[in-house]
């Protein structure tokens, strides 16, 4: 629990956020139509019907509206095979019997790595099992939650003993324990930045989950001016993403061929992107 001289600092200290692909409003799955539509994903006459028939809500369509239910139907079937949080992913329909002897060999080679006896490296042991398992992504995270409950990556990260329990990569069941009440959080945007906090605003290009039109389309309802218009950032002389500054200390950036987690897929450029805005450097 913080203590109180420990909230001061934090208040003290504070200069500003960044948040990564950030679901902010209600009705932004609306921009997953424009965003399908302008990935390939669905074709030209399905798109104008839907813009036609379902005026722009996909999500809660008038049940009599027959025609536009069908168009929305008719999407859904098509995306359906698509990984949602980064479509140019593979999705994975995992085998629950064939996981369940994937994820015991798993762990069986972990539980070897942390006996000394049996195996002298533990990083080279890590690194094998990582890139031999599968190139699935969910295999990566199996192994993260290995690392992440490590005893000694945790202390290499100087973190206390008890402090966090068991470490989860995605911890779902907070949605068991809490109800979300605020369906809307532009006006706290609007808050921190008239108390002049700096914020970077990030979307990966590929995530369907939370289109980067849609975070564009809620920047631009602050009405804030621009300050360096649309343009490329760089990594080693390559794109690696658009950025466009605004008025009220803002940027806004996309991270080329990432989905919902940019850091994840491009953590070099990510990387870049954080330190520069850090050092309040432009990207």
């Amino acid at each position: 629990m913080c203590k109180t001289h420990d909230v001061f600092y934090v208040v003290k200290w504070f200069q500003g956020y960044v948040l990564g692909n950030p679901l902010t409003y209600y009705g932004e799955g609306n921009y997953r139509i424009p965003f399908a539509h302008g990935m390939g994903l669905i074709s030209d006459e399905l798109y104008e019907s839907l813009m036609t028939k379902c005026n722009g809500d996909y999500l809660t369509p008038n049940q009599s509206n027959t025609f536009c239910l069908q168009d929305v139907e008719t999407f859904k079937e098509l995306i359906k095979e698509v990984n949602n949080l980064h479509i140019l992913e593979p999705k994975c329909n995992p085998k629950p019997h064939l996981m369940f002897g994937q994820r015991r060999s798993l762990d069986e080679k972990f539980h070897q790595a942390n006996n000394p006896r049996q195996l002298k490296c533990r990083v080279s042991i890590y690194k094998v099992i990582a890139f031999f398992i599968s190139k699935m992504l969910e295999d990566w995270y199996i192994s993260s939650n290995h690392w992440g409950n490590d005893a000694q990556v945790q202390e290499a990260l100087n973190i206390r003993k008890g402090f966090i329990g068991k470490w989860a990569r995605c911890r779902r069941s907070v949605f068991s324990y809490y109800k979300i009440k605020v369906t809307n959080t532009i006006p706290y945007h609007v808050t921190l930045s008239s108390k002049g906090y700096r914020f970077l605003i990030y979307s990966g290009d590929h995530d369907k989950q939370v289109p980067f039109q849609s975070t564009i389309a809620w920047i631009k309802s602050l009405n804030y001016s621009v300050v360096d218009e649309w343009r490329p950032w760089f990594v080693d002389d390559q794109v690696a993403g658009y950025t466009r500054s605004y008025s009220n200390r803002m940027t806004f950036a996309t991270v080329k061929a990432t989905g919902h987690t940019p850091p994840e897929y491009k953590p070099r450029e990510s990387l870049a992107m954080f330190r520069r805005w850090l050092s309040y450097q432009p990207l």
